[in-house]
């Protein structure tokens, strides 16, 4: 990261959500000046192709993404990362669920902290939600989480609390490793991220609204675990190696020694 790049970036994959998206560009667009020097704001339209009646703001600061058709909120959110400049990059949904305040927080415990990866996690006892969820998604979400625990990564956290924050670098290296196109894909970030040893901070979320869900349980289950199983496939053949991974963190352990004149 040079000195010009933005301080954050905040990625908001978007489809067929133009109003949710303008909403949250809006607001963003307020509040990141408050916090930080630079900033940009990334939109990815994933094929809903409806941002031409409804343009975004015209500013040098917010770009819009468009992919020709639609590929997946994890596409979007790939090509959203590795667009973007920012020495942090914080990805969420684009109806911008969760406080806003931890975009300062998160790109705090990296910037200051020196953490690679920054997660929220709905589990954690002080995460808030505005309101309660219904018991059947409560349910799909416990099962959900301990397959993918016993699977994939485990026993780890909440792997799909939907916003994230991670190192511009560490990006770079990471989201060309990330293949799975759909829900999963955050899955599949978490596992990455835990296979090169990235350190990694949770923090608690407070939820500030739901909108309806897109979720087709019994579709996307069986999809998630056909991804989930070619995880674990990736994995065994390779291809989830990364020397830039593996150099950042040998880098940043031994810049730690440095700075604390600890020698082995």
């Amino acid at each position: 990261m040079t000195s010009s790049s933005p301080d954050v970036s905040v990625v908001l994959p978007c489809y067929c959500a133009t109003g949710e998206a303008l909403r949250s560009v809006e607001i963003l667009r307020s509040f990141l000046p408050t916090a930080f020097a630079k900033w940009e704001i990334i939109v990815v339209d994933d094929g809903g192709n409806d941002f031409g009646a409804n343009p975004l703001p015209t500013h040098p600061d917010i770009q819009l993404l468009s992919n020709p058709r639609n590929a997946g909120k994890g596409a979007a959110v790939r090509r959203g990362m590795l667009a973007a400049r920012g020495k942090v990059r914080v990805y969420t949904d684009a109806d911008l669920p969760y406080d806003r305040e931890l975009i300062p927080l998160m790109s705090e415990h990296i910037a200051r902290s020196g953490f690679h990866i920054v997660i929220g996690d709905r589990t954690l006892p002080a995460s808030v939600y505005a309101e309660a969820t219904s018991a059947s998604r409560r349910l799909l979400s416990g099962v959900a989480s301990r397959f993918i625990g016993s699977l994939v990564t485990g026993g780890f956290f909440d792997t799909q609390c939907g916003i994230k924050a991670m190192r511009g670098d560490v990006a770079d290296a990471l989201f060309p490793l990330v293949h799975i196109d759909r829900f999963a894909f955050d899955v599949e970030v978490v596992y990455v991220a835990l296979k090169h040893r990235l350190d990694i901070k949770r923090v608690p979320v407070r939820l500030t609204h739901t909108e309806g869900s897109t979720v087709r349980p019994l579709r996307d289950a069986v999809r998630s675990g056909v991804d989930l199983l070619g995880i674990k496939w990736r994995q065994i053949r390779g291809g989830y190696r990364s020397p830039e991974l593996d150099a950042i963190v040998r880098s940043d352990h031994e810049a730690f020694l440095l700075r604390h004149g600890i020698r082995l």
